[in-house]
């Protein structure tokens, strides 16, 4: 089943996240928790995780695009 990856909130008033680099790209296989990927703020580089184990199947926002908080940035297929 393909889970997606939502943009996280970074604060309690950010609305939109940039991603600054995907660590995983399409067909990798990952780990509930493991980094997958950057966000860029004014201040901080902050990494992103994995929802769930499965692989990479689809990354929907690219490196250097902004998301709404919320918004499916990537999909992950955990085999079920």
């Amino acid at each position: 089943m393909r889970v997606p990856v939502e943009m996280p909130r970074l604060g309690y008033d950010t609305e939109v996240g940039k991603i600054g680099s995907w660590k995983a790209k399409v067909g990798d296989a990952v780990t509930a928790g493991q980094p997958i990927g950057e966000l860029e703020t004014e201040k901080a580089t902050v990494e992103f995780e994995a929802p769930t184990a499965g692989t990479l199947v689809e990354i929907v926002t690219a490196a250097g695009s902004e998301a709404a908080v919320g918004a499916v940035i990537a999909y992950i297929d955990d085999g079920k």
